[in-house]
């Protein structure tokens, strides 16, 4: 199955923000580490910089099936690097590797909800509890990199055997 980048999303390093929502760019720079110009605080300050959390995939798919059920999510807001189109949210899991644009990655592990979408406007305090339970499993997919390179959108996304 193949798919495309439908969005690139990054957000620079902002004292005292979270790492969303992040801002649509054209293409990027993947390393290692991630996409450059690109910071996530959470990675960052508890978890040591885990290169196997260097990207974070959410199929555009789940976005359009989350605004059907009432949140207006839109790219980039909870945090994506890349916002895909063309393959299903459940197609993506742990350990299976795929060529997006230059650079190859590996699934790592699904994401998981955590309290910085309450920044978000249209969750906050009150709707936290709703929102975190109808993220659960649909928050994204971790990925670390394997090979880097440049990414830009509307770059093909395919499966590699």
């Amino acid at each position: 199955m193949e798919g495309k980048i439908y969005q690139i999303n990054v957000k620079p390093e902002i004292a005292g923000e979270r790492g969303l929502p992040k801002k649509s760019v054209e293409s990027a720079i993947v390393s290692y580490n991630g996409i450059s110009g690109d910071f996530n605080r959470y990675r960052q300050e508890k978890h040591n910089g885990r290169t196997d959390w260097a990207l974070l995939l959410m199929p555009f798919e789940m976005i359009e099936q989350l605004n059907q059920e009432g949140w207006a999510i839109h790219p980039g807001d909870i945090g994506e690097n890349i916002t895909t189109i063309g393959i299903p949210y459940e197609d993506f899991s742990p350990d299976k590797k795929y060529r997006v644009g230059e650079i190859e990655i590996q699934i790592s592990e699904p994401c998981i909800p955590c309290g910085n979408l309450k920044i978000l406007p249209y969750i906050g305090k009150e709707r936290w509890p709703e929102f975190k339970k109808t993220m659960q499993g649909r928050r994204g997919w971790y990925a670390k990199v394997l090979k880097e390179g440049k990414i830009s959108r509307g770059d093909l996304i395919s499966k590699i055997e």
